[in-house]
């Protein structure tokens, strides 16, 4: 086999890789798999979003390539819900980059802002993307854990001066995958202070920005003042609308900033279809009736979750936002020991914290996209186990 390159070399097992095959074998064996890892859940989209896919596999027109400028609409609908929701001006035209769901434009912005020598601050734990993109473009991380202590924000004060020197791209994601965490105002705000002071780009994770709870309303990065100058926000329809395997999202920002992440798709993709941008449409027009009553589902299995897990001797806070409870093991409990056992022993699917990055070690996430029910029976089979452990009984602990 040829030599793997030392860039690929470098690159972090992907915490989802290996639970599609586990999960199909348990299944194939009879297991009653309960599936509370990726969130992804088992709730339908918006049916004017099907309605509208169905219709659009009519149109010739769209079956054409859609190239970076992709299908007008679409561009047009997320300016206006731009508007709607977060009161920001936004050109359909310059500043929105349609995407094959954000997760890409998340790892190819980097392309445009990084290169050898640079470096990218990145919270840890968090999603791959970020330190994907990294790799990819010869750039250093610099990974921040993210702690209880800081409320899991990134205290850019902490971070040494010559890093700080360094630093080309900010990776935020707020409300945050997998902490659950908020980031207050204030706490924005220095942050933009800081990314114009050093020229930072300042990458906007904002793929939860729908599923705030208890009257919390999470902001755009745009609503504080100067973040036009130095970032860039992206969005998906997977979390708002249940829309995950349609790969479709976006991201906005000033024209410099968005005409960069142009470029680089141009050499790495020839756009989305626009049969599901056009269904794009039709699910960003239905977000003032849909999205209030998938929040409510959500809402009730939150609630579910968080006292079904404490029911069976968990610690576990309530989060403000996102779909995921954040859950400390005790007593040295290594996360990834916990979720093999948990899921080869009881058949439920949890991810390791330890699988978005070291600083995840000692937590594990359940995503609440199941019925409350099934939640419940995923968390007395945990508690089984945690149970198990904390006895001793094949423990595995972290490493000290």
């Amino acid at each position: 086999m040829p030599r793997l390159s030392q860039r690929f070399n470098e690159f972090p097992i992907y915490p989802l890789a290996h639970i599609p095959a586990r999960k199909k074998a348990l299944l194939v064996a009879g297991v009653d798999v309960i599936d509370l890892g990726a969130g992804d859940a088992d709730v339908p989209p918006p049916p004017k979003a099907v309605a509208a896919l169905q219709a659009a596999a009519e149109v010739p027109a769209l079956q054409r390539y859609g190239f970076g400028l992709g299908h007008v609409p679409y561009r047009e609908a997320i300016a206006a819900w731009m508007q709607t929701r977060f009161s920001q001006a936004v050109d359909p035209i310059s500043e929105v980059v349609p995407l094959l769901g954000s997760k890409e434009g998340l790892a190819h912005i980097a392309f445009a802002f990084l290169g050898p020598g640079d470096v990218a601050i990145i919270p840890d734990p968090a999603y791959q993307a970020y330190i994907g993109g990294t790799l990819m473009s010869d750039a250093t991380p610099y990974v921040y854990p993210l702690r209880p202590r800081t409320e899991f924000l990134i205290d850019l004060d902490e971070i040494p001066a010559d890093i700080m020197a360094r630093t080309r791209v900010l990776y935020l994601n707020y409300p945050n995958n997998p902490t659950a965490a908020i980031a207050p105002r204030d706490y924005l705000e220095r942050v933009v202070r800081t990314c114009r002071e050093r020229d930072i780009l300042l990458v906007y994770d904002n793929a939860y920005s729908e599923m705030g709870f208890d009257g919390y309303v999470p902001p755009s990065i745009f609503e504080i003042d100067g973040a036009r100058d130095v970032a860039i926000e992206f969005h998906s329809l997977s979390k708002t609308y249940n829309m995950t395997g349609w790969r479709c999202g976006w991201a906005v920002a000033a024209p410099p900033i968005a005409s960069a992440l142009t470029k680089v798709k141009s050499f790495t993709d020839t756009g989305q279809y626009m049969g599901i941008q056009a269904a794009g449409v039709a699910a960003i027009e239905s977000w003032a009736e849909f999205v209030p009553q998938n929040l409510a589902i959500f809402a009730e299995r939150r609630d579910a979750s968080v006292a079904a897990f404490r029911a069976n001797g968990f610690a576990c806070d309530v989060p403000k936002a996102t779909m995921y409870l954040w859950i400390p093991l005790p007593g040295g409990i290594a996360s990834a020991a916990f979720a093999d056992r948990l899921r080869e022993e009881e058949g439920v699917i949890v991810m390791p914290g330890s699988g978005f990055g070291a600083g995840g070690e000692g937590f594990f996430r359940v995503s609440f996209i199941q019925s409350p029910a099934r939640i419940a029976e995923a968390a007395a089979r945990a508690g089984r186990v945690l149970r198990s452990m904390v006895a001793g009984e094949g423990v595995e602990a972290v490493a000290k």
